[in-house]
């Protein structure tokens, strides 16, 4: 019983012996995908891992933070500088790579969400005041896209 089990959940030796090559591509190849999240890139990442060692593969610390570090977009250079200059690759263990990657992401996040409010003020700042029939210092969307445009252009929502 225990023997069908493990093939089915495993697959037989030819199998196994066909996967690894395929598995190992696919870690070499590895690169983070435009727009993706530091823990979709995590999810990938561990998957590949995880089932390489499942097929006997071993992997150093080392290289494993070596290989997440270089498979960041571009955008992430200074903070992997950072981590690279600042922290011993041997001894960091890639949970802990993946936390402090999460906790930059996250003020990425924050800073990106601030810089936008900030912009969305200045754009209703910037706005004409010669629009005086509005009492209210807020303006729609709507509203603030049209101060935007030329006098002659504008034209009155229906």
């Amino acid at each position: 019983m225990w023997d069908i089990l493990e093939v089915n959940h495993e697959g037989t030796t030819n199998v196994k012996r066909a996967r690894k090559p395929v598995l190992i591509q696919e870690y070499e190849l590895f690169r983070m995908l435009k727009g993706e999240t530091i823990t979709n890139v995590h999810n990938r990442f561990t998957h590949i891992v995880n089932h390489l060692i499942s097929l006997d593969k071993i992997f150093e610390r080392e290289k494993l933070n070596i290989k997440i570090l270089k498979c960041l977009e571009r955008s992430w250079q200074p903070k992997l500088i950072t981590i690279s200059e600042s922290k011993d690759l041997i001894t960091l263990t890639t949970a802990s790579l993946f936390g402090k990657l999460r906790e930059h992401e996250l003020e990425r996040n924050r800073l990106n969400e601030q810089e936008r409010e900030e912009n969305h003020v200045k754009g209703i700042a910037w706005q004409d005041n010669d629009d005086s029939s509005s009492s209210s210092p807020i303006k729609s969307d709507e509203e603030v896209n049209l101060a935007w445009w030329p006098k002659k252009t504008q034209t009155q929502p229906t």
